[in-house]
């Protein structure tokens, strides 16, 4: 028995410009972070020879060809796993909430399955794996940010090269500091459920056509995170929350689907209430906000939980994808 878990993962600042189709371009760059919210797989020898899956459906199959989850049947393959193989998930997350979660399943899965096989490996190769199983083989409209952050954890700079290559490198900020940011940032469950991919799709085909609107809102969207990486280095926590406000701005213009009037409803309610700024956490159009706050936490929770919005307490995770447990038979 294999049990797996990757950390899902919050946008800090720079967040779309992780997009193959923007980097591959103009180079892009984020900051993340991972969150105490988990996706767990686990993994065990199934004494059949066929293949048990688990996760909002179950599949029994013979073949890893017959597997319907595009990510379990390209995982079992790129690994080389064909028979005799229970696979199951579980997450403290919703699967659309914005938060990364099938960049983390994926992490998970892949740490799980070469743990499985005694099979030596790297943060680095777990992340570039995932990424080539959702963006090369099942073609998804998503980034790399999920992967790399699944896999490495901590609050996070990443560069993104011309090439493909990934910077990774630790935002430089003290404990202190990091503890004040967790503590000002408050979040809610819009309980509005959307695929991320459906909703990048729009950005993603617009940037491949160079519109001048999204392309221009991305290079701003990468110097907001760049400034984002500067405030709060230099610990300017306020200063970092009304940037926020401006990501919002600058997000809003990289697809139709990103907000709706009950979002921006709750947006300018959340700014009424003490909020310096904030944003919908992923692609958009729903799953969670996050807000900045300083000294007014419980009035600006009261405020949104009246408004139908769920309170959600994260904090930060430093350890990324990781075993918790391995007990496998040597036959």
């Amino acid at each position: 028995m294999i049990i797996s878990c990757a950390p899902a993962r919050i946008t800090l600042g720079g967040g779309g410009t992780d997009l193959p189709s923007y980097y591959t371009k103009y180079g892009g760059f984020l900051i993340s972070a991972a969150i105490d919210k988990y996706l767990f797989i686990s993994v065990n020898k199934r004494f059949q020879g066929n293949i048990r899956l688990g996760y909002s459906q179950t599949e029994l199959v013979n073949d890893v060809s017959q597997i319907k989850h595009p990510i379990l049947r390209e995982a079992l393959k790129l690994v080389g796993i064909d028979k005799g193989i229970e696979v199951f998930s579980m997450a403290d997350i919703p699967a659309s909430g914005g938060l990364g979660s099938s960049g983390s399943f994926t992490v998970a899965l892949l740490n799980a399955l070469h743990t499985y096989k005694r099979e030596l490996y790297t943060q680095r190769q777990l992340a570039e794996e995932a990424c080539h199983i959702e963006i090369d083989l099942l073609k998804e409209s998503v980034g790399k940010q999920d992967q790399y952050i699944a896999a490495f954890g901590g609050v996070t700079c990443f560069t993104f090269e011309k090439d493909g290559q990934v910077i990774v490198e630790p935002l430089n900020i003290s404990d202190e500091l990091l503890y004040q940011l967790e503590h000002n940032l408050v979040f809610f469950y819009t309980g509005i459920e959307r695929s991320a991919s459906a909703v990048l799709s729009e950005q993603n085909q617009k940037t491949k056509d160079n519109d001048n609107t999204v392309v221009n809102s991305l290079h701003q969207i990468k110097e907001i995170g760049l400034e984002s990486r500067r405030l709060l280095e230099k610990g300017d926590l306020d200063g970092f929350g009304e940037l926020l406000d401006v990501h919002w701005q600058m997000k809003k213009k990289l697809s139709s689907k990103v907000s709706d009037p009950f979002i921006d409803e709750c947006y300018e309610f959340a700014m009424k209430k003490g909020a310096l700024g904030g944003k919908i956490m992923g692609a958009g159009g729903g799953g969670f906000f996050m807000f900045y706050t300083n000294g007014n936490r419980l009035e600006l929770t009261e405020a949104l939980k009246a408004k139908g919005l769920i309170p959600t307490w994260f904090g930060f995770d430093f350890q990324g994808v990781r075993t918790l447990v391995n007990v496998k038979s040597s036959r």
